[in-house]
């Protein structure tokens, strides 16, 4: 799914999320997981490859997919070279800790650089 590198896009990405999850049938509790990774790796995406034109916002691009029954694979790619980094925010900071969350409630995650961009992925078990 290609969507625009807008902040309303991680809602968007959350709301695909769960509607792919429920057609694979798969339960509630994992379902919750993949629309907190999705959403966290769309956000990343929007606030981390770039200045934020609203005329001109560029994309990103949401892939979810099944490799094995028991798994399912989450990536976003970006045009962005930057490689993403966990952190460790303060406790009075109301941002960054979105690879601790992937991070928390993936099997696995990591990055791919390509040409033109990055894509960040995580599995998680199901």
């Amino acid at each position: 799914m290609c969507l625009v590198r807008l902040p309303h896009s991680a809602a968007v990405a959350r709301q695909a999320t769960r509607t792919t999850m429920r057609c694979w049938g798969l339960p509630e509790d994992s379902t919750a997981d993949a629309e907190l990774v999705a959403c966290e790796l769309v956000t990343n995406a929007v606030l981390h490859s770039g200045r934020l034109d609203t005329q001109e916002p560029g994309h990103c691009r949401l892939t979810l997919a099944r490799p094995a029954p028991d798994t399912v694979r989450i990536e976003v790619f970006d045009g962005s070279m930057a490689r993403p980094a966990k952190r460790e925010p303060r406790e009075d900071e109301t941002g960054g800790r979105g690879l601790i969350l992937v991070a928390a409630v993936a099997a696995d995650w990591g990055v791919i650089r390509h040409r033109d961009g990055k894509t960040v992925w995580a599995l998680l078990k199901v």
